[in-house]
C-alpha cells in the first residue's frame, strides 16, 4: 500500500487544489459559447443519458431489435441482452486502487453508443470508472489512517457494554452518543475531505480525460439529428 508522509500528503493536496482551480477556469459550466449545452450539471447528465439511449436504440434497430416493452421468450431476452451489453469475455477492465475490478464489453450496442458519443470508448471507460470511484478510494484511505483507527477504537470501547462483547448493531442512541464522544464522525469527515483532494491529484490524468471527453460528448449530444427509430424503452444504464 502507498505510504504517505506528511510532506507527500501536503504536496498532493496542494497539487489537487491547483487542479480544481484550473479545472474550474478551463471547463466552466460547459455553456458559454456552446449553444444548446445546458449549464446545469443535472441537465447535462440528462442530455447525455438521452443521447446514449437514443444511439443504443439506433444500433439495436440496425440489428433488427427494439427496446420496446413487450413479452419476450427467454431466448429473445438473451439475444437482446447480448446485443445491448455484449457477450463473451469482457474486453474492458479497470482495477481500482480499492482492489475492485470493473469490466465491460466492447461489442454491444451500449458500447457502440458510448463510442459514438465520447469518441474513445476505452479512454472514456477508464476515466468514468476511476472518477465514479474517487470517493470510495478516499474512504478506503481514511480507514487506513491512524487518526481514524484511533477514533474507531474509542467508539468501539464506548459502544461495548461492560463485561460483554460489543453487539453487531448497538442501540442507535448508544451509537450516536459514542460517535459524538469519540469524535468518529468529525474525524471521518475531516480525513475524507483531505483524502478526496489527494486521490484527485493521484488521478489527475483520468480527471482531465473525463472532463475533455464529457465536454465533447455534450456537443455531440446537442447536434444529434432527429431520432430515426423513435420508441419507448427502459433504462439500460
Amino acid at each position: 500500500m502507498f505510504r504517505r508522509t506528511p510532506r507527500a500528503r501536503r504536496a498532493l493536496v496542494t497539487a489537487a487544489a491547483s487542479l480544481l482551480l484550473s479545472g474550474c477556469a478551463v471547463i466552466g459550466p460547459n455553456g458559454p459559447g456552446e449553444p444548446g449545452v445546458p449549464a446545469d450539471r443535472a441537465a447535462q447528465d440528462t442530455l447525455l443519458k438521452a443521447a446514449e439511449h437514443r444511439l443504443a436504440v439506433d444500433c439495436l434497430a440496425d440489428r433488427g431489435l427494439t427496446l420496446t416493452a413487450r413479452a419476450r421468450s427467454p431466448a429473445e431476452d438473451r439475444t437482446l441482452q447480448a446485443a445491448l451489453f455484449g457477450a463473451g469475455p469482457s474486453e474492458l477492465s479497470v482495477t481500482l486502487a480499492t482492489g475492485a475490478t470493473v469490466t465491460a464489453h466492447e461489442d454491444g450496442c451500449l458500447a457502440t453508443a458510448r463510442g459514438r458519443l465520447y469518441g474513445d470508448p476505452r479512454r472514456w471507460f477508464r476515466a468514468q470508472v476511476t472518477v465514479d470511484n474517487l470517493r470510495a478510494e478516499a474512504q478506503a484511505r481514511v480507514r487506513d489512517d491512524p487518526a481514524h483507527q484511533e477514533a474507531l477504537a474509542r467508539w468501539t470501547r464506548c459502544a461495548t457494554p461492560p463485561g460483554r462483547p460489543r453487539p453487531d448493531r448497538p442501540d442507535p442512541a448508544v451509537g450516536a452518543r459514542c460517535a459524538r464522544e469519540s469524535e468518529l464522525g468529525d474525524v471521518r469527515a475531516r480525513l475524507e475531505a483531505v483524502e478526496l483532494l489527494v486521490v484527485r491529484a493521484l488521478h489527475r490524468d483520468e480527471l482531465t480525460a473525463y472532463r475533455q471527453l464529457r465536454d465533447r460528448a455534450l456537443l455531440r449530444a446537442v447536434e444529434l439529428p432527429a431520432p430515426t427509430h423513435p420508441q419507448k424503452g427502459h433504462d439500460h444504464s
